[in-house]
């Protein structure tokens, strides 16, 4: 009887006592409640990490070969006064320093644990990357003045885009920028054979003051000979036979010279460009064999693609604030904050 006692005492604690403690402990929720906060949670952290993580940067010193690890905002001020000159119109550098700070959280993103170009960290202070200079660089660069009479500028268009960037469907885009497009931007896949849907070709106007938005390079004929047989050996091309054994064989929307045919081999525009080192691959060649000249005449500045800082210029003074300029030359994206 004493054990039916004790096993009937267990038995009414387990059936009683027990569920009242998981009731009183326990806060049951709705399943999808739950999910929701859980959701929320998730993404509470997500953001506190996110936040951590773009505060600063770390950036490999080309110059020194060291890193250096430097508030984002900073960051994007020394890349803004490098990149593109402080005389530009506010609403330029503005659209300069959102496409400065998307690209560089691009890279963060892309490269977390270092770029392959320098392992070091995912950013560098070269044309490799995005130029950046500090504030002892530029005042060195420039004129005694200039820190008085540009850096309020420059730290302007910064502070006042501060946390600023580009998305297209949620993704933090590859911003590509350069300087003078020519009057027609490129599409990335006439370039970098990668199709980005926000680096499409459009008309870019008002450029025509940049420096560099025409050149001449001149050379003889037989400089010219020269370097096309050295660098495709075979072609035994001769000043008597240049319209015959150059040929063009495609150009890019745009208008700039997507494929070249040498004496059947078929390169490049980016090749030609590279080897007698040309403004853009918008070009001409000329030759006149009474003179025994060639002229290659080129049109804008860079590979083209994405934002002219010429062209943004441009806009601006023709009463175009940054975000009209940076959703004209990125095609369908939007501009939010971190």
């Amino acid at each position: 009887m004493k054990k039916f006692g004790i096993y009937t005492g267990i038995v009414l604690v387990i059936i009683i006592l027990i569920p009242s403690i998981i009731v009183k402990t326990f806060n049951f929720v709705p399943k999808e409640n739950k999910l929701k906060d859980n959701l929320k949670s998730e993404s509470e952290e997500k953001d506190i990490e996110y936040e951590e993580d773009f505060d600063y940067i770390k950036v490999y010193d080309t110059r020194t070969q060291k890193v250096k690890e430097m508030p984002l905002e900073e960051y994007v001020k020394g890349v803004v006064a490098a990149e593109m000159p402080a005389e530009f119109h506010i609403e330029a550098l503005k659209a300069q320093a959102v496409a400065s700070r998307t690209y560089a959280l691009n890279r963060m993103q892309r490269y977390p644990e270092g770029n392959p170009g320098h392992p070091e960290a995912p950013l560098c202070t070269g044309i490799h990357c995005q130029a950046y200079l500090t504030l002892e660089e530029l005042n060195d660069l420039h004129a005694k003045d200039w820190e008085e009479k540009y850096w309020p500028k420059i730290e302007e268009a910064v502070d006042s885009t501060k946390g600023q960037v580009l998305y297209y469907r949620g993704e933090i885009i590859e911003p590509l920028y350069h300087s003078t497009s020519g009057g027609m931007t490129e599409d990335a896949i006439d370039v970098f054979a990668v199709d980005l849907p926000y680096l499409k070709s459009v008309e870019s106007p008002f450029e025509e003051d940049a420096p560099k938005y025409k050149n001449v390079v001149t050379m003889t004929g037989d400089e010219f000979v020269d370097k096309l047989n050295q660098q495709y050996p075979g072609t035994n091309i001769t000043k008597d036979n240049l319209a015959e054994k150059i040929k063009l064989v495609e150009k890019t929307e745009s208008g700039r010279v997507k494929k070249i045919a040498i004496e059947g081999t078929v390169v490049n525009g980016r090749e030609i460009r590279e080897l007698f080192e040309l403004n853009s691959t918008n070009f001409k060649i000329y030759f006149s064999p009474k003179n025994n000249i060639v002229d290659i005449e080129t049109v804008g500045y860079g590979h083209g693609v994405g934002m002219s800082q010429w062209g943004a210029n441009g806009m601006a003074k023709n009463n175009k604030d940054y975000e009209e300029i940076l959703k004209h030359y990125y095609t369908g994206v939007k501009l939010d904050d971190l």
